[in-house]
């Protein structure tokens, strides 16, 4: 359990000064029509002169402009205040449409004049997120590939070129650089407290976006491009990632007084929680998620420098060092090489879930889509905030003195949810999606034993190959390879059914072996790439599986309706026949899959010359499912080299196999 916590505020001395006491060294009044014409046109110029340069003239004074700026924000702030919404919404709302987003600027205008440091805040991180998404789509006007860093977008010349230099070093000095304001990465970690960021600077912000509205209509009156909105990121299936329960009404009740209480929530920072319960009770989820990844990457690295011995890592750092960002936070070593603490702290489980939802390629990585503006907001799943809120509730509780009185009596409400989060398993490391695709190629090779065949076909099925029994072909091979892995499948009762569950019907048993735990935290390069491969040898698989069920029941239906030419009718009967041959080979092809999954760590005992050579026996097998899968689909269809394939295969696997044992012999007798 954490410590109550002394830090007052995430800023370091030297960023705290930069955004809170900068821009209020100058004083006196500052004319808004040098700002804003009689028109509400933006006066850039007046903004540009105000930029200052290093002794070369080339890099921008960050502290220098920002202190000459101070005065002009000022004066836009206090002319924005006196506007009401409706006047705002007459005066500026058009400037606003090229982000396609205006009703986001409009209620920034709102949470302005409400003078709410946590809205004011929140509305900031999301006109940064837009803004950035925005100046992406205009520099694809001219530009190929977007910059992903905002400070690199800022600096390109493709935007440069459309808005002009000057214009471009404004927005660097608010957006830019950790040497700026650098507003967006301040509040989207978590550094900024509802009252650290002064309120002329979301005025400012939304003076900046509509100035470069009227400057991008001029430039698109005169060059006559389309400027091009990308789509927004979709969240795949979100009501399958909803692993945890719906949060009960008592545990929301409880939520309030449990910010409070918990050393994970820092003092300074309760009012953005407070705040993000109540968006989620108001089924504003996209703001709920919004307020609670910053808290919980801020509670997060409290954690980090406690369990770690680093408190001056829970502070802002300075240009030249990096922030401590949840990518430090969940990762294995720290800088210095020894072993990061925190997942020691947290368990495997809730490591599990912040990878899947933050850092894996394939997860919903919520926190980089949000942050980049690459979500539609109002159409948030509250399947996800559920998930956020229902683990921050976990975190906040876990943390608490629980000989409170009111806390003993709520534990009936909370231990649930402890064991939810601690029961957790990964749902998009790749190991997890590798035996998410087994499992369905299972389940798709099971459907086999049902597929349809003409009841007068035996006979002419058995002419294909004399009188052999096609079920009978490969099948020594393939008990060979069997009795070859069943050593390699520990700690599992089922292992001496193998042949049987392969040669037979009964398939629920590699289901069961898939299922097994596999350690996912912290995987070798190795390990990664051997299951890239297994993932797309697995993919091949239930290709050929899909492609034997969609033509075997179509030539079904077309053999009853007596509608297959002669030459159709006869390479439908080499299919039947070759389907009994392939049912239990692609079977045994699953258990490799499930055996090489299972151990995959033990590839770590490999030299670099087997490894190797292994990568190279899982690229054969590779090789012949692609094969399979277009010899098998429709368009091809072609049977007899199905066997051939197969044949070939199934000696190349034995070789290896009996070359691996024959070294593995050889190593345990060895002194």
């Amino acid at each position: 359990m954490l410590e109550p916590s002394t830090v007052s505020t995430c800023l370091s001395p030297a960023v705290h000064y930069m955004i809170c006491k900068v821009g209020f060294e100058l004083q006196g009044s500052y004319d808004i029509r040098r700002i804003l014409t009689i028109d509400n046109e933006v006066c850039w110029e007046a903004l540009s002169e105000n930029m200052c340069y290093k002794a070369t003239g080339e890099f921008l004074d960050f502290i220098q402009s920002i202190r000459q700026l101070g005065p002009l924000c000022q004066a836009v702030h206090t002319h924005f205040t006196s506007l009401s919404s409706t006047e705002f919404e007459e005066q500026f709302g058009w400037c606003f449409h090229w982000t396609e987003n205006t009703e986001l600027f409009l209620r920034a205008f709102k949470a302005l004049k409400s003078l709410s440091g946590v809205n004011i805040s929140l509305s900031m991180m999301k006109v940064t997120s837009c803004l950035e998404r925005s100046l992406g789509d205009v520099y694809l006007m001219v530009g190929k590939e977007c910059p992903f860093l905002l400070r690199d977008l800022l600096a390109s010349t493709e935007l440069a070129a459309i808005l002009s230099k000057p214009v471009m070093d404004v927005l660097k000095v608010f957006l830019g650089s950790p040497e700026s304001l650098n507003l967006r990465n301040i509040l989207w970690h978590g550094f900024a407290s509802p009252d650290d960021i002064p309120a002329k600077y979301c005025s400012t912000l939304l003076l900046l976006t509509a100035g470069l509205g009227q400057l991008l209509k001029t430039y698109l009156s005169l060059t006559h491009l389309p400027l091009e909105h990308r789509p927004y990121f979709l969240l795949n299936s979100p009501k399958d990632m909803q692993v945890f329960p719906s949060i009960s009404d008592k545990a929301l009740f409880a939520a309030e007084l449990l910010i409070v209480k918990s050393k994970f929530a820092l003092p300074h920072m309760t009012s953005f929680w407070i705040e993000a319960i109540a968006a989620f009770q108001q089924g504003r989820y996209a703001d709920c998620v919004i307020l609670l990844l910053p808290q919980l990457e801020c509670s997060l690295r409290l954690v980090f420098t406690v369990v770690n011995k680093c408190p001056n890592r829970m502070l802002t750092a300075e240009s030249a060092v990096l922030y401590t960002t949840f990518d430090e936070i969940l990762t294995e070593q720290l800088d210095s090489g020894s072993e990061n603490q925190v997942p020691y702290t947290l368990g495997e489980p809730a490591m599990e879930f912040l990878l899947d939802f933050l850092n894996h390629q394939e997860g919903p990585r919520i926190r980089d889509h949000l942050s980049h503006g690459e979500i539609q907001l109002n159409e948030f799943p509250k399947e996800i905030a559920n998930q956020l809120m229902f683990f921050s509730l976990v975190m906040l509780y876990k943390n608490v003195e629980h000989e409170d009185v009111f806390f003993k009596e709520m534990a009936d409400v909370f231990n649930p949810l402890i064991n939810a989060v601690e029961s957790y398993k990964s749902m998009f490391h790749p190991i997890a999606l590798l035996q998410k695709q087994v499992i369905e190629c299972c389940d798709s090779l099971q459907e086999w034993t049902h597929l349809p065949s003409p009841p007068d076909h035996s006979e002419q099925v058995r002419k294909v190959e004399g009188s052999a029994d096609p079920g009978m072909l490969f099948t020594h091979e393939t008990l060979y390879i069997i009795s070859l892995h069943k050593h390699q499948i520990k700690d599992f009762t089922d292992v001496e059914d193998l042949d049987y569950c392969i040669l037979t019907d009964k398939f629920t048993t590699m289901t069961n072996l898939c299922n097994k735990h596999i350690k996912k935290l912290f995987c070798h390069r190795w390990v990664v790439e051997v299951v890239g491969i297994l993932r797309k040898v697995s993919t091949q698989l239930y290709l050929i599986s899909r492609n034997v069920i969609f033509i075997s029941e179509l030539r079904y239906e077309q053999w009853m309706q007596k509608a297959l030419r002669s030459r159709q009718r006869q390479n439908y009967i080499r299919m039947l026949y070759s389907i009994k041959i392939l049912t239990p080979i692609l079977r045994l092809f699953v258990m490799l899959v499930i055996v090489n999954m299972q151990n995959i760590h033990t590839i770590l005992e490999k030299n670099l010359v087997d490894y190797q050579k292994y990568i190279k026996y899982l690229k054969s097998i590779l090789q012949y499912a692609e094969n399979m899968s277009s010899y098998t689909s429709f368009e091809k269809n072609r049977w007899d080299e199905t066997i051939e394939l197969t044949r070939r295969i199934l000696l190349k696997i034995t070789t290896f196999n009996d070359k691996h044992e024959l070294s593995q012999a050889i190593k345990d007798n060895q002194p």
